[in-house]
């Protein structure tokens, strides 16, 4: 078993060439990983074809990474500071964050030591996604109780205890989150917002991307899952990201 002190998981692509702009940090979604949100869609094929390096972390609780031995752990700063490690050193990325990799990626314009050069940040939901669920109910569940009723709960548990996933380590990751709510603050670079034409989890995306200087918002077909998996958002990241640095 891995120690939940051990660096994540990290899958990393080069394009045959040299490389045509900095890195791109690819930064998964809540109960996914890097497999299934990033590789399993194309998305280093795509960017190694347009000359672009691709970094895939998991998330710790995720994947292949380590599980958070406490909340602690698994905090939104604990886990930046996760994905800055599994840059390598890179000093300029491009970040591409969907759902709860959206919320995170939020916070690395801010960190200093890093430069983000361009960013697009998919499903993301503009309030806190986890303030509402009753973790109590959600752990008593996974020691044989009833699942919990009410909805932002409900869901949570349907989500955390899906077949091949850690629900405990997820558990812990949720209670790690909570305790920094997303409040956003604004930060002045290149940002493209991606939502899903039937995804609710985006529902007020427009103001969340006033916040940002001259960021733009793109909608394209499907809900929260089907966005990520459409043609349209890689082309859409892919044409944002293609833009040349000044």
């Amino acid at each position: 078993m891995l120690s939940s002190t051990a660096p994540l998981s990290v899958r990393s692509f080069a394009p045959a060439g040299a490389p045509s702009g900095p890195p791109v940090l690819l930064v998964h979604g809540f109960t996914s990983d890097g497999a299934t949100d990033w590789l399993a869609t194309g998305w280093p094929q795509a960017l190694n074809a347009a000359g672009r390096t691709v970094v895939v972390p998991d998330l710790r609780g995720h994947g292949d990474s380590p599980a958070p031995s406490d909340p602690g752990q698994a905090t939104p700063t604990a886990m930046v500071d996760d994905m800055i490690a599994a840059l390598d050193g890179a000093a300029t990325v491009d970040v591409i964050g969907y759902s709860l990799g959206a919320r995170l990626a939020w916070e690395l314009p801010h960190r200093a030591g890093l430069t983000v050069r361009r960013m697009v940040l998919g499903g993301l939901s503009p309030v806190e996604p986890f303030g509402a669920v009753d973790l109590d109910a959600v752990r008593a569940h996974l020691d044989g109780a009833p699942a919990p009723a009410d909805g932002p709960s409900a869901m949570i548990t349907a989500m955390v205890t899906a077949p091949g996933l850690d629900s405990r380590a997820l558990t812990t990751c949720i209670e790690g989150l909570r305790e920094e709510p997303f409040e956003p603050t604004t930060f002045d670079l290149p940002t493209l917002f991606v939502a899903g034409a039937a995804d609710p989890m985006t529902a007020g995306l427009g103001e969340l991307a006033a916040l940002i200087p001259g960021a733009a918002v793109v909608e394209v077909p499907g809900d929260h899952l089907g966005a990520l998996r459409s043609n349209e958002f890689r082309s859409a990241a892919l044409d944002f990201l293609a833009v040349p640095e000044h």
